[in-house]
């Protein structure tokens, strides 16, 4: 990185970065429109508020459940000299597809079902995505490039999504209803998707592989192996894998269950969905000043602000009832919702082997997608089982408010931080009434050293 003057990308940096811009597009519709036209056929097909809640949780769980699975494979796989663009390529059509498809679905169970299809190949094509970090920008600039990709993906997702905002928001005025406006929208992010990814595709190489063997396929499931065996001797990327699973699981649930959950309790619709294009403007600068930080601070002391910060999110959303709370949670998650994921990519592509770096991805993979699963699962059966979505989220904040005790500890000394334990431990308390040792102690020896 320059020591003075504007940090300035490089091409393939900036086509990179682009591909944030368009899955954004559609990571942004999935928390905003799409729950919507989900309750529309589900109301038409006479499911409750609750199920509705629970189904769209139980599909987001199936979703993480088969990339969990998939991602190292295809991600060991990918390290394949001249394997990594074609499968990325694959899962990325398999998501655009997915998306059109969506927006012609005219029952609950179909469009759940193509929705699961859908997120699994954009989940899929992100593994690869990650692991093009060090092929397109050297280590010491990942920490910028990463949340320069985070920063403009956030704002870059506002462009087509305003479009369709407006579309379905003002469909009654030009004569159109609002489920075939929605059906619009998922064409319109579809397109933006495949079109920001092409610059992408037409420049990207693979410089870090595994060279071809003769049985590709069998060699990748024994590299797998070999590395799950002996992840436990890198005891750098093992203690920020386990910390990762910690802390991820409140980002990645919050993110899944927003919209759903602001529906459920009976919230404005249009003021749901103008709360969380805020927060992607305020992600914006948001994450460009965690990148700039970077160069000054390690992410080992950035992360666990984020960290700390959406321990108290996950808090605050159980009391959650009025329009303007909605509005509070929507400008803080933005806040640092963009920092904690960037630095923990880009740390990551740091520690790890470049050659080996989608099969690395896949392990990251793992672990953000079974935290997102933990979320979303809990919050489903506890909306289930008790009848009220605010309970359901309650329960998933046991799991967020784990990630907090990480802010203050160092797993390359396997101890926990004797800084702010005590405030820790009467904070999760009281919030959870879970025991000390579940909530804090056990996740505080996973947290690195990141020096």
């Amino acid at each position: 990185m320059e020591k003075s003057g504007k940090f300035r990308l490089t091409s393939l940096e900036r086509n990179w970065i682009l591909y944030d811009v368009g899955n954004s597009a559609f990571v942004l519709l999935i928390a905003t429109l799409v729950p919507i036209f989900f309750n529309a056929l589900a109301e038409a097909g006479g499911l409750s508020s609750v199920n509705y809640l629970a189904y769209w949780g139980y599909a987001s769980s199936v979703v993480t459940v088969i990339t969990a699975v998939l991602g190292p494979i295809l991600g060991t796989l990918a390290d394949t000299k001249g394997f990594k663009k074609p499968i990325f390529m694959l899962c990325l059509f398999v998501g655009v597809i997915g998306c059109c498809a969506m927006g012609v679905a005219t029952t609950w169970l179909p469009f759940l079902v193509i929705f699961i299809i859908a997120k699994i190949g954009f989940s899929g094509s992100l593994v690869f995505y990650d692991s093009m970090l060090g092929d397109v920008t050297t280590p010491e600039r990942m920490d910028a490039v990463s949340s320069q990709g985070y920063a403009w993906g956030y704002i870059g997702s506002c462009v087509p999504f305003v479009v369709c905002l407006a579309l379905v928001l003002g469909s009654g005025a030009i004569g159109m209803s609002q489920m075939t406006a929605l059906s619009i929208a998922l064409f319109i992010t579809a397109a933006w998707w495949l079109g920001t990814t092409l610059p992408l595709l037409r420049k990207y190489k693979q410089i870090n592989y595994v060279e071809v063997e003769q049985h590709a396929i069998r060699q990748s499931f024994v590299r797998i192996g070999h590395t799950l065996k002996h992840l436990h001797e890198d005891k750098q990327v093992f203690w920020f894998l386990l910390a990762f699973f910690c802390y991820i699981d409140g980002v990645y649930t919050i993110i899944d269950m927003a919209t759903a959950y602001g529906t459920a309790l009976g919230l404005d619709t249009t003021g749901l969905l103008l709360a969380l294009l805020v927060t992607q403007i305020v992600a914006f600068p948001s994450a460009l000043i965690f990148g700039r930080l970077s160069a000054k601070y390690p992410s080992s002391q950035l992360i666990p602000v984020c960290i700390a910060a959406y321990t108290g999110i996950a808090v605050f959303a159980f009391f959650l009832t009025k329009q303007w709370q909605f509005w509070v949670l929507a400008v803080v998650v933005g806040m640092f919702q963009g920092g904690v994921q960037a630095l923990s990519r880009s740390h990551f592509a740091k520690i790890i082997p470049a050659e080996k770096s989608g099969e690395y991805f896949g392990l990251f993979d793992i672990c953000g997608k079974g935290a997102s699963f933990l979320g979303t699962m809990i919050v489903s059966v506890g909306s289930q089982l008790t009848g009220s979505a605010n309970v359901g989220v309650g329960a998933s904040r046991c799991c967020s408010s784990s990630a907090l005790c990480c802010s203050g500890c160092r797993a390359g000394r396997n101890t926990p931080s004797r800084c702010n334990t005590r405030f820790f431990k009467r904070l999760l308390c009281a919030c959870t009434g879970e025991p000390f040792w579940v909530i804090v102690y056990k996740p505080a020896i996973v947290f690195w050293n990141g020096e």
